[in-house]
């Protein structure tokens, strides 16, 4: 075996096992808090070896931020991208990739929006989207003041994401055009 393809090989091994490490820790916690979930569950479930999961993380805690962290980044990623983009047809493909991005990962979204969550994480995302410029934006755009800005901000904010806690647990029933619309209209 050439050192190249060795190495695609090792790639290979090292992102199946996150990936299987990762979906145990998701499909863990759609039953229990992180506070209950030990290594060794982790390990179980993922049918790895304690030493390959220390291999990549520190304990359940460092395997939950950093699919948190990838998470708020994806996020943070998108509401960049498009920063500079104003009309109407602009925020609905921001808000059609951001759905795509959900329903793709789908799983792990809806167990870390729900009540075994880290709640510091949904705070996060919640501050995250409110303070974002585009948000602030799209608020000022609404003529308001700022108790109301601020009110409706909360309002918009809290309201899709429950809105996509109902559409995940309800197995995406809405196409994600459709619920895209849905969003846009509403707020």
């Amino acid at each position: 075996m050439e050192k190249s393809e060795k190495k695609q090989s090792i790639h290979r091994k090292v992102r199946y096992t996150k990936m299987v490490t990762r979906d145990a820790l998701m499909e863990l916690m759609k039953t229990k808090s992180i506070l209950s979930i030990t290594i060794k569950d982790i390990c179980g479930l993922a049918d790895i070896s304690r030493s390959t999961f220390y291999a990549h993380y520190k304990d359940q805690y460092d395997l939950l931020r950093q699919i948190e962290e990838e998470t708020l980044a994806y996020f943070e990623g998108m509401l960049d991208k498009y920063k500079e983009k104003h009309s109407k047809k602009e925020t609905f493909q921001m808000v059609v990739e951001m759905l795509t991005y959900i329903a793709n990962n789908g799983n792990s979204i809806q167990v870390l929006l729900s009540e075994n969550g880290d709640l510091s994480f949904q705070r996060k995302i919640f501050q995250h989207f409110t303070n974002h410029s585009r948000i602030e934006r799209y608020i000022s755009e609404k003529d308001q003041d700022n108790e109301v800005k601020t009110f409706y901000s909360i309002f918009l904010i809290h309201g899709a994401i429950g809105i996509v806690q109902h559409w995940l647990k309800n197995n995406q029933s809405t196409p994600v055009n459709k619920l895209a619309k849905m969003l846009l209209n509403w707020s």
